[in-house]
């Protein structure tokens, strides 16, 4: 499982022009899965995820966490953060989870962050989404799970 994660000052997703998903102050993730991943390590990245300190505080030190600023989440599925380019020009994404296997995953990663307490708005898994959002910093991490979980 990977996850790239945003700061965001405000974020948006929309499918056709219609907005489905929307935060101010937060994080805009994108959450992509592979083979082995599971509801276990599902839960062991959404707990880093809630509880890293991303945000920084009165002296400019990244010491404050989702909760500590009343942020959101926008999650987002993206199979493509398993994307090989190592042959050829065209990306390879036979790394990335089975569509079904994945959408399952994606919900329950969202359903799980959302039973934390923490407000979350998603995207649709699988549609030609429009993401517009501000970042804040910038400031980007990406968390993967064969590093986090052993």
């Amino acid at each position: 499982m990977k996850i790239v994660v945003q700061n965001a000052i405000n974020a948006s997703v929309s499918i056709d022009n219609n907005i489905v998903g929307k935060i101010d102050k937060g994080y805009v993730l994108l959450v992509g899965f592979t083979f082995g991943d599971n509801k276990a390590i599902v839960e062991k990245m959404a707990d880093k995820l809630i509880s890293l300190r991303l945000f920084n505080d009165e002296n400019g030190k990244t010491n404050l966490s989702l909760a500590d600023v009343n942020g959101s989440i926008l999650s987002i599925s993206q199979f493509t953060l398993y994307a090989s380019v190592k042959d050829g020009r065209r990306p390879s994404f036979v790394d990335a989870l089975s569509p079904k296997e994945a959408s399952d995953l994606y919900d329950y990663f969202n359903e799980y962050v959302h039973s934390k307490g923490v407000h979350l708005e998603k995207g649709v898994f699988g549609a030609d989404m429009k993401v517009s959002f501000t970042n804040d910093g910038p400031f980007t991490i990406v968390m993967d799970s064969k590093e986090l979980v052993k």
